[in-house]
């Protein structure tokens, strides 16, 4: 088996390729501009969360707080045909601490790469050929990166082409993991 230090160089460089490529996805291509809408009467939507203003979290609307019970409840389900049903996720007031969330997202991203080597080093030898490697690490990257994403349109109301443009990112995050882990594999000693 692979010493795992041996491995932080892809590791790392997948790390910073995701991270790169994520911002030129969010701030240069266009994938990402009709994710979100605007309500309309947006400040009377924001006026109304105030009284009283709930603390940051994630609300469902209506909400269903006691499981199958309220399912079969007559006023339950007219407050569903009634509408509006969604999922709402509510962040602190103020500014976004971008550079908490671009921390984050690095230490993610690590995470994701780490993990891929980690099961790679069970799974392959040293000088592994470049097309199993990339093989087996762009299946790992793409089951976090790609597929993990598809839940949020089946679960919790994501658009479908707001998923898609997230699994595009996130294709070609593997890509670049993959290339990387492929070409930087350790030879046979």
């Amino acid at each position: 088996m692979l010493p795992f230090g041996s491995l932080w160089l892809p590791v790392v460089l997948s790390t910073v390729a995701t991270f790169i490529i994520s911002s030129i996805c969010w701030m240069v291509l266009p994938l990402h501009k009709k994710d979100y809408k605007t309500l309309p009467d947006e400040e009377g939507v924001a006026e109304a969360l105030r009284k009283p203003l709930p603390e940051p979290g994630q609300y469902m609307l209506p909400n269903c707080s006691h499981g199958s019970k309220d399912w079969k409840d007559p006023a339950f389900i007219e407050r569903l045909k009634r509408g509006p049903v969604g999922v709402i996720t509510l962040m602190p007031s103020g500014p976004p601490k971008m550079g908490k969330s671009l921390g984050q997202w690095f230490a993610h991203a690590f995470l994701v790469s780490f993990l891929v080597g980690y099961i790679a080093r069970h799974a392959l030898p040293a000088g592994a050929a470049c097309g199993d490697v990339f093989q087996l690490t762009g299946a790992v990257f793409m089951g976090i990166y790609v597929i993990s994403r598809i839940p949020d349109s089946i679960w919790m109301g994501r658009p479908w082409h707001s998923t898609i443009a997230h699994m595009v990112d996130g294709l070609l995050y593997s890509l670049a993991g993959a290339g990387l882990f492929a070409w930087l594999w350790p030879s046979s000693v």
